[in-house]
């Protein structure tokens, strides 16, 4: 009987060292994924946040200039438009 719980408790022993084992090599096969895509990211050309913003910034600033343009374009070209029915 005692054997049989020594047996027991060996296989325990073994199996909880396996298991930890397991989770060890998990962890690092995990790590190492990890650190073969942030290699393979940092490699394309992927803008930071920060200079996203600022060209957005800049893009809304230019089609705000060219709104204000195109509205002196129209009046510009509606007082031509006058002008050339009136004096002709």
């Amino acid at each position: 009987m005692q054997a049989d719980n020594k047996i027991f408790d060996d296989f325990v022993k073994f199996v909880n060292g396996a298991a930890g084992t397991l989770a060890g090599v998990g962890r690092e096969a995990e790590a190492g994924a990890r650190s073969r895509a942030k290699e393979w990211i940092g490699g394309l050309d992927f803008v930071s946040r920060e200079e996203f913003d600022a060209v957005k910034a800049m893009a809304a600033a230019a089609r705000d200039e060219a709104d204000v343009l195109r509205a002196r374009i129209d009046m510009l070209e509606a007082k031509a438009a006058q002008a050339t029915t009136t004096g002709a």
